[in-house]
């Protein structure tokens, strides 16, 4: 664990609205916040509505009444703009999360998950996935399974009728487990009743809508093992950094490679995940993989800026 500096670091973090994107700063920003003393102000870019007049008169009004930043973590496009204008008006570093849609000389450094495969650069740190807020539980419970289905996608072509014949060969073949599973947004509606076959009394079905925030987390922590459809592939490093063990359903490809397939494949080439179809031969899954970016991405920015004498 890297050393804390010796002052409370101040965190401006620059949010857009969108689930996926506000998950990354906040990973990123809690695991700073585990390894130092750091302050974090989450700020809606859209309380800038000319980012670019901000910068240009260096204003930067949402943070007036704010401390100076240290960090100042974005991720989106929409909150690009606002991220250097607030640099801008009071200083302060911008880490942006995902390849950006400026050039990477405009941030002080770049967060891009390995599959979007971002050339190298001093400015560019690159993680395995999308940095997430999941977390590994100390007491892992081996009778608990966790289920993530996805739905209709760019990436995979959605074929229900096979996923929901693998679920009911993993459940059968595991009734020692209670399995839960949710769906998303992305589920077609015809797909829950597919699996009344499956007569499970140890599946629970608890539908998205009717989960509450926290609850992914919550079960991802406690959850021996995951099962999940490929294209949601942001459950996958979530299962991962949970420190679960992984098994995907299989999809076919979809018509185009994509980053999101190139994800998966370097999943299964690394040996972190298993298919349905190796599963079914083998009857296990890899073991769990140490992996936590959010702390790894964390002590290299302290590392970098804060502490450049730290020794190891």
């Amino acid at each position: 664990m890297a050393a804390a500096p010796g002052r409370t670091l101040t965190l401006w973090r620059l949010t857009d609205g969108k689930p996926g994107h506000e998950k990354q700063t906040l990973g990123l920003a809690r695991a700073l916040q585990r390894l130092a003393p750091a302050e974090r102000h989450d700020i809606p870019a859209s309380l800038q509505p000319h980012p670019l007049l901000a910068w240009l008169t260096r204003r930067f009004a949402p943070g007036d009444d704010l401390p100076d930043p240290d960090l100042i973590l974005a991720a989106g496009h929409a909150t690009h703009l606002a991220a250097l204008a607030a640099r801008r008006a009071r200083g302060g570093r911008v880490v942006v999360l995902m390849r950006p849609s400026l050039p990477l000389a405009c941030f002080d450094l770049c967060v891009i998950p390995d599959h979007d495969e971002p050339r190298e650069s001093p400015r560019v740190f690159t993680t395995v996935g999308a940095i997430n807020t999941a977390y590994a539980a100390p007491g892992k419970a081996a009778d608990q399974g966790l289920m993530l289905i996805g739905g209709v996608s760019a990436h995979f072509r959605w074929d229900g009728a096979a996923v929901a014949r693998q679920v009911c060969e993993i459940v059968r073949a595991q009734n020692h487990i209670h399995w839960t599973m949710t769906t998303s947004r992305r589920t077609p509606a015809d797909f829950l009743p597919l699996l009344q076959p499956c007569n499970a009394a140890h599946l629970d079905i608890v539908p998205h809508a009717q989960t509450s925030p926290g609850w992914l987390e919550q079960r991802l922590a406690l959850a021996g093992q995951a099962w999940i459809t490929p294209d949601s592939v942001s459950m996958v490093y979530e299962a991962l950094t949970a420190g679960a063990r992984v098994g995907l359903f299989e999809l076919a490809p979809g018509a185009r490679e994509s980053r999101v397939a190139r994800g998966i494949r370097g999943l299964l080439q690394r040996g972190w995940v298993t298919r349905f179809s190796d599963w079914h031969v083998s009857g296990s899954l890899p073991p769990a993989q140490p992996l936590d970016e959010a702390t790894r991405c964390a002590r290299h920015l302290l590392d970098r800026w804060f502490m450049p004498h730290h020794v190891h």
